[in-house]
Order: C-alpha cells, then structure tokens, then sequence
C-alpha cells in the first residue's frame, strides 16, 4: 500500500494566497486546475483519478483554519471526497485557537466527521505549539488514540510566523504528554532537520513526514544522523498540489533503502502511525 499523508485540497475561492504561489513551481497546474469546478470547488472523482494515476491508496487530506496566512480549508470541504472515494480519503482535522473555543470540543467535533488525525499549524495559526491553549486539543487526542501531526519548519506564505516551527518547541508537548503520537511534518524543513530528526531517533512515540522535501536531497539532509535511520522513522507525503506524487514515489525507490525500508517509507510506517487508514471512514 502506498500513503500521501500530506495532501492540501483547498477550496480555491477560500484561498488566502494566489493559486500560483499555493500550487507553486513543482506542481502540475494543468491538471490541478481540471480538478476544480467554476466555483473553486474540487471535483471528488477527478481528485481521485489524479491519486489512482500515480499509483496512491490512500490520502491524508489536511483541513486548515488560518485566516492570517493562507486562509480556509475546511473540514465540510473534505467530505465529499470521502464520500465520493471511501477507500482512498481519509481527512485530517485542524483547530486554531484564535479561531475554534473551546478548543477540545472543536476536536471532538472533527473527529466525529470521520478526522482520522489532528495537524496543528503553529506557523500559520500564529500560536507556539506548547502554548497551553492547545493543550485540551492534545488531551483529547490522546483519550481518543488519535496521532497529532505538528508542521515544523518555516513557511514562505505571507503571516506566517516562522519561529514557532521549531521543533525543539515540542519537547515541552512530549514531557506533558508521553502517551502522545507525534508526527513533525516536512521533517523540520530549512534550519531544524537535525532537531526534527534527533526528536524521532530518541523518542518512540515521534515521526516524521516527508512532505514538500525532495526525495533525491534527503541523504544530505540528515546526513548527520544517516538516512537509514531517519527513513525508519518517517512516513511518505507530497504536500500535493505542491508537488507530483508519482514523480516523489520514484524518487523514493530511487534512494537505494532496500525493499522492506522502502516499502516502510511508502506506506507501511503511515499504517501503523494513523490506524484509521486500515478502517472504514465513520462519521457520527
């Protein structure tokens, strides 16, 4: 099975920032923009034609509230993907606490819509994600075994406030949450793979996602640590528009990490970091 665990379907009329810069150099705006409706809105059945053509089972779809930097893709956007392809979609859910109050129950919320995850987005939202407004989010994620993907790194989108994607910022998190899965997504792109990757080494409950990282640029990236050890601790994703799943897919069989370590990378380790991959999507 193969996993995107990293996908941004964004109703475009909602977008904050130009389709062009959301999209960016690496993503096949031909095809992307065949996708949607006049309206701005995906088309269920040709989103999933572009997912099936590059040889992906399953997607984490990310719903994201942050009106400071690139605006709103909410979680009522992601359902008719679901519904249209249930064996395919899976959502992520998002809460911001300038946005969502009380925090927990927003949770609670998406999860009850068929949310198999929880990304929180320090950098977009604008908020330290050891700040403890957050917490009852990561509270209620543990009470219901549900993972929560964090970004790290920094962001190009205007608003974004770089500093919170820290990853060191996280150790707070681990020590008042132990029984927390924690996902650093892009793997603390730009200044912090080293604290992004020594996080995942030392901590069994901590992961990484690839996505919007190069797949032929990661050996140096963590060369530090070596990147066998790093790819045994991290999970496949695109940051589709953003990038060409297949193209990423191929790259990654081309890092010579031996069949089980890839095959890992690709969808085994997302298996058994979101369990709500391998179950039908339920909504309460």
């Amino acid at each position: 099975m193969i996993v995107d665990a990293h996908v941004h379907v964004a109703h475009l009329a909602r977008l904050k920032v130009p389709w062009e810069q959301w999209i960016g150099p690496a993503g096949d705006t031909d095809a992307w923009a065949a996708a949607y409706d006049s309206e701005g809105a995906a088309i269920p059945e040709k989103v999933s034609g572009l997912f099936a053509a590059a040889g992906v089972d399953r997607v984490l779809l990310f719903c994201e509230y942050s009106p400071k930097a690139t605006g709103w893709q909410t979680i009522e956007d992601m359902l008719p993907l679901v519904d249209a392809d249930a064996e395919r979609f899976r959502i992520v859910a998002n809460v911001n606490p300038h946005v969502h109050h009380p925090v927990g129950r927003e949770v609670d919320r998406q999860l009850d819509l068929g949310a198999v995850a929880l990304k929180v987005h320090p950098v977009h939202a604008g908020i330290a994600p050891n700040d403890p407004q957050l917490y009852p989010a990561y509270a209620r994620c543990v009470e219901r075994g549900v993972p929560v993907i964090v970004h790290t790194g920094p962001s190009t989108f205007p608003g974004a406030t770089a500093r919170y994607g820290d990853p060191v910022i996280l150790d707070d998190v681990l020590r008042d949450f132990p029984d927390l899965t924690l996902v650093l997504a892009h793997g603390g792109r730009g200044w912090s793979y080293d604290a992004a990757a020594s996080l995942a080494l030392t901590r069994e409950n901590v992961w990484l996602d690839l996505a919007g990282l190069p797949p032929r640029k990661l050996p140096g990236y963590y060369e530090r640590f070596g990147f066998d050890r790093v790819a045994a601790k991290s999970v496949f994703g695109t940051d589709a528009p953003s990038a060409d799943p297949a193209r990423n897919i191929a790259a990654i069989r081309e890092l010579g990490l031996g069949d089980e370590l890839t095959a890992g990378v690709l969808g085994e380790h997302a298996r058994r970091v979101y369990p709500g991959l391998d179950t039908p999507p339920h909504r309460v």
